[in-house]
């Protein structure tokens, strides 16, 4: 299997970046091994969903930004659990934290969205946990498209945990408004829940329509990256990009 293109400036101005869609279960398991997975992969974005949200949660989420040589952008216990992370690389223009409407008896959920640059683009960016429940998780499908719209920018990315399969209906609705990454351009892995045992695909990465998707998928081969570590580090396995953003 071939390896992902590496972070780059074109000459015309675009931008070649890494992106990492990463469910970290509230950092519970082997942080190490967790750092040690996103730290392989490079990425110049990491959509993080299940960030700490209690006791001294910026504190664990900033150490673990650290240790996989990376920044906080956005996001924790101010969404519920979506955050994101960034290399150096990016430029950050402006970040907002949202929370979802409220249904009573389910779990609050939010979206950590920013707008960043690379080089000569601007690209929004928004990490997402969808609901287990399948009638708001429609509607927050719904909610997601609209903020990507709202952000003002041309160029975006969304990522997360969708909590449903390809074809269900909220993430039919994302695909139908968006590019899903890994059917556009099919690299490594594609089943991402559970590491002991994939057998579905509920975690994605989407791009707007003038975004090229150079490959995207879990990141099975990368160098660096073992199944020893996958396993032990969250109960996700993660999904990697390569994107190619337009100068702007």
């Amino acid at each position: 299997m071939p390896l992902l293109p590496n972070s780059r400036t074109e000459p015309d101005g675009s931008a070649v970046i890494r992106v990492l869609s990463y469910n970290i279960r509230s950092m519970r398991d082997d942080t190490d091994a967790l750092a040690r997975v996103i730290r392989a992969c490079a990425p110049d974005l990491v959509l993080i969903q299940e960030a700490p949200r209690f006791f001294r949660w910026r504190k664990k989420l900033a150490r673990l930004a650290r240790a996989s040589d990376l920044v906080v952008v956005t996001g924790g216990a101010t969404t519920t659990g979506p955050a994101i992370l960034s290399s150096l690389r990016a430029g950050i223009e402006r970040t907002e934290d949202v929370l979802l409407p409220l249904t009573p008896g389910l779990h609050r959920r939010g979206f950590a969205t920013a707008v960043v640059r690379f080089a000569g683009t601007r690209l929004g960016v928004l990490s997402c946990h969808l609901s287990l429940q399948k009638d708001e998780r429609y509607d927050q499908a719904g909610l997601l498209l609209d903020r990507l719209a709202g952000l003002g920018v041309e160029h975006a990315i969304a990522g997360g945990d969708l909590n449903e399969r390809p074809d269900g209906p909220a993430f039919r609705r994302l695909a139908a408004g968006l590019t899903d990454c890994r059917a556009a351009a099919p690299w490594g892995g594609e089943h991402t829940w559970t590491p002991a045992d994939p057998y579905q695909r509920i975690d994605a990465i989407f791009a707007t329509r003038g975004i090229e998707v150079l490959g995207c998928g879990v990141p099975l081969e990368q160098p660096g990256v073992t199944e020893a570590d996958l396993r032990a580090a969250t109960d996700h396995l993660p999904v990697l990009a390569a994107l190619r953003i337009p100068a702007g």
